[in-house]
C-alpha cells in the first residue's frame, strides 16, 4: 500500500548524522503486542519502546532525545543502507533487508499474550544472512532519568535495578559493556552462521533460559494472530493494502487486556518543529477510541467496539456521575496525571518540552457522549449482541447531555482557554440524543418521545446560534467569526441534511480558508499557544466525506488520494503534515489519521458502486 509512493522523500535528510533526529516521523514502523509498543526506524533501530504498557516510561527514547536517549540497534558491520523494509503480509512483524542480512522484528503474540493483564512482553529480533553484524543494546530506564546498569551472563544480558525484570537472551554473544554517562551500553559483533541469530528481549522475567519454542514457530504464531484477525475484515477496493495496514495499526493501538484504545503510540512528537506544541497521546480518549472502534466496525470487526464498551462501562461505574466523565483515561481506566516535563530529553529535532501525562484530562469536553452512543447504534445496526447494560449506558449518556448541553466547554481541540459554546460539541450532544432515540427503538422496542424532543431542541439551538450569516458558515463557537473544520460534523452526523445550503456554504468556506493542498487546518485563530501547527489528516478526511455528501465526488477522490500519498513507506500516518514541505508532524501512528483514511475509503467505495453512504 504505502510503499513506493513516498520514496522520493526518504532521502531528504540523509546528510544528517544523528539518526534519532533525522528519521522522518512517518518513516517509523509500529511494533505491538497490544500492551507494549515499540517504533522501528528504517535502519533497523528500535528508537522508542514503552513496556509493559503503551503509557509506561520509555526504555528506548532515541526518538525524543537522540542517540544518548537509548536505542537497540542491529546492522551489518559493513554499514550501508537497508534495501527494503516492510511489514510481513497481514502481520505486525517487520522485515528489514540489507544486502548481506535480514532482521525480522516482532513482539511475540502467541499463547494468548495480548490479553494477559499480568503477562510479559518478548520482542524478538531474528537475524539471518552472512557476514558480521553489530549489536548495540542501550536501554535507558525511565526515559534515561534512572541510571541503567547491565550485567553480562553466559546466555545474555540483564538490566539491573529495573522495577520489572528485563533481560536480553543472546546465547554465545560476547558483549563489551561500556560506561556511557550514568548508563551502560552493551556492544557486540557477531559472525552470522547458518543458524542465524535470535535476540530475545524479555520484559517481566529474570530468566535468560532457553525456550523449547523456536523463534520461527513464535513468528508463525504471531503472524497467525494478526492475519487471523485481518482475514475477517471486509475491505474496500480503493487503497486496499493501505486500508488493511491502517486497520492493523488501529488494532495494535487497542490495549487487549482492558479494551481501552490509545490515541497514538508516542508522546511529544512536535506539531511544529522546534516548538512547544508537544503532547502525550498514549492514553484512551473516549472520543478517539469510539471513532477508532467505529472504523473497525465499518470493516466488519465488532470485537474492538464491544471490548471498548466493556472498558467504558467500568469507567462509568467508577464515576460518581456519568456527567462527570473525563475526556481521557489510562488504557486501564486510571486517571491521567497532569502534564509533567522530562527535562532530560532534548525532544524530536530539538522540540522541547517532552511531556508525559495530559492536563486535558481535567477539561470539560461535552462531545464525549455522542461518540459512545453513536458506536452503540452502529453495533446495533450490525446486530451485535448488546444487552440491557448497554441500554442503561445510553440512558446515562442522555442524562449527562440533558444536564450539561447548555454549558460551555473546551471542545474537541482541547483549547487551553476559557470554555465556549462550541458548535462541534453541541452537534455531538445532538448526536447523543439522535442515536439514543434509535437505540431505544432497536434495543428496547420503545419510542423515546422525551429524547426526541430534546434532540430537536438542541438541533434548533445549533442552527440558530452556530451559523453566522456574515461569515456565511457555521463557526467554531456561538457568536464567533472563526472557521473550524470540526463544524463539518453538522452535516456529517445528519444534524442538517448534507444538501442544506448552510452546510454547503460551510464546506465551501472551510475549503477556501482552511484547506491547503493535501491537508486542512483545524482553525486559523489564536489558540493561546506560541508557534504554528500543521494541517490535520482527520480534518482533511472530514472534508473528503463532506465533498462526497454534497455531490462533489471527483474532489473527494482527489483529496483522498493526496492524503493516502502522505503515508510513510510502511503505511504509517502521523497526526499532521506541513503542506509547504510535506513534513509529517505530531504523534505517530495517530488513530485519528488512520480511522479517517479507512472511513474515506469505505465511503468512496460505496459512492463508486452507487450504494448509500450510511
Amino acid at each position: 500500500g504505502g510503499a513506493g509512493r513516498v520514496g522520493g522523500r526518504a532521502t531528504r535528510r540523509e546528510a544528517c548524522c544523528d539518526e534519532g533526529s533525522a528519521v522522518e516521523i512517518e518513516h517509523h514502523s509500529l511494533l505491538s503486542d497490544q500492551r507494549a509498543v515499540a517504533l522501528l526506524t528504517p535502519r533497523g533501530s528500535i528508537a522508542w519502546m514503552c513496556v509493559p504498557r503503551i503509557d509506561s516510561p520509555a526504555l528506548f527514547a532515541e526518538l525524543l532525545g537522540g542517540p544518548n536517549a537509548g536505542a537497540f540497534r542491529v546492522y551489518p558491520a559493513g554499514g550501508g543502507e537497508p534495501r527494503e523494509q516492510r511489514y510481513l503480509p497481514n502481520s505486525m512483524a517487520v522485515e528489514t533487508r540489507w544486502d548481506t542480512c535480514t532482521v525480522t522484528d516482532f513482539f511475540d503474540c502467541s499463547l494468548g499474550r495480548p490479553r494477559q493483564r499480568a503477562g510479559r512482553s518478548d520482542l524478538l529480533r531474528v537475524v539471518r544472512g552472512s557476514g558480521r553484524v553489530v549489536i548495540e543494546f542501550a536501554p535507558r530506564l525511565d526515559f534515561g532519568r534512572a541510571p541503567t546498569r547491565l550485567a553480562a551472563h553466559d546466555s545474555g544480558l540483564r538490566v539491573e535495578g529495573a522495577p520489572d525484570p528485563i533481560g536480553l537472551r543472546a546465547p554465545g554473544v560476547v558483549w563489551q559493556i561500556e560506561q556511557d554517562g550514568m548508563h551502560h551500553t552493551a556492544r557486540a559483533s557477531v559472525e552470522l552462521g547458518p543458524q542465524g541469530l535470535v535476540l530475545d528481549f524479555r520484559h517481566g522475567t529474570a530468566s535468560l533460559g532457553d525456550t523449547q519454542r523456536l523463534a520461527a514457530d513464535r513468528l508463525a504464531a504471531t503472524n497467525a494472530y494478526w492475519s487471523g484477525w485481518a482475514a475477517q475484515l471486509s475491505l474496500p477496493d480503493l487503497e486496499r493494502e493501505l486500508v488493511l495496514r491502517s486497520a492493523l495499526t488501529l488494532k495494535a493501538l487497542c490495549h487487549a487486556p482492558t479494551g481501552g484504545i490509545a490515541a497514538a503510540a508516542t508522546t511529544s512528537l512536535p506539531e511544529h518543529i522546534g516548538g512547544v506544541r508537544n503532547w502525550d497521546y498514549r492514553f484512551c480518549w473516549l472520543r478517539d477510541a469510539a471513532l477508532t472502534a467505529r472504523a473497525l466496525l465499518l470493516l466488519g470487526s465488532p470485537g474492538e467496539a464491544l471490548s471498548l464498551l466493556d472498558w467504558v462501562l467500568e469507567v462509568v461505574e467508577s464515576c460518581y456521575d456519568p456527567s462527570s466523565l473525563k475526556p481521557l483515561y489510562g488504557v486501564g481506566g486510571e486517571s491521567v496525571p497532569s502534564d509533567a516535563e522530562v527535562r532530560e530529553l532534548s525532544g524530536y529535532r530539538g522540540s522541547r518540552p517532552v511531556r508525559i501525562g495530559n492536563s486535558a484530562a481535567h477539561q470539560v469536553q461535552l462531545d464525549v457522549f455522542g461518540a459512545v452512543v453513536d458506536l452503540i447504534h452502529g453495533l446495533l445496526i450490525q446486530e451485535a449482541p448488546l444487552s440491557a447494560k448497554h441500554a442503561r449506558l445510553v440512558g446515562a449518556m442522555v442524562e449527562a447531555v440533558a444536564q450539561r448541553w447548555r454549558e460551555p466547554d473546551h471542545g474537541i481541540w482541547e483549547l487551553r482557554q476559557e470554555p465556549r459554546h462550541h458548535v462541534h460539541s453541541k452537534t455531538m450532544c445532538w448526536l447523543t440524543l439522535d442515536r439514543a432515540v434509535q437505540v431505544a427503538r432497536l434495543l428496547e422496542d420503545r419510542d423515546a418521545a422525551e429524547w426526541r424532543a430534546l434532540r430537536d431542541e438542541i438541533a434548533a439551538d445549533v442552527v440558530e446560534h452556530g451559523f453566522n450569516e456574515q461569515v456565511g458558515a457555521f463557526t467554531s463557537w456561538y457568536g464567533g467569526e472563526h472557521l473550524d473544520a470540526a463544524v463539518l460534523l453538522v452535516g456529517l452526523t445528519g444534524l442538517l441534511p448534507a444538501r442544506d445550503p448552510r452546510f454547503v456554504r460551510t464546506v465551501e468556506a472551510i475549503e477556501r480558508e482552511l484547506r491547503d493542498g493535501p491537508t486542512v487546518y483545524r482553525y486559523r485563530f489564536d489558540d493561546g499557544l506560541t508557534g504554528t501547527e500543521g494541517g490535520f489528516h482527520i480534518c482533511a478526511s472530514w472534508l473528503v466525506e463532506s465533498y462526497l455528501r454534497i455531490g462533489r465526488h471527483e474532489d473527494a477522490r482527489r483529496l483522498f488520494a493526496q492524503i493516502a500519498a502522505l503515508a510513510g513507506p510502511t503505511g504509517q500516518l502521523s497526526e499532521q503534515v506541513d503542506p509547504a514541505t510535506g513534513t509529517a508532524l505530531g504523534n505517530v501512528p495517530q488513530a485519528y489519521s488512520h480511522l479517517g483514511l479507512i472511513e474515506n475509503a469505505v465511503m468512496l467505495d460505496r459512492a463508486a458502486r452507487g450504494t448509500p453512504l450510511t
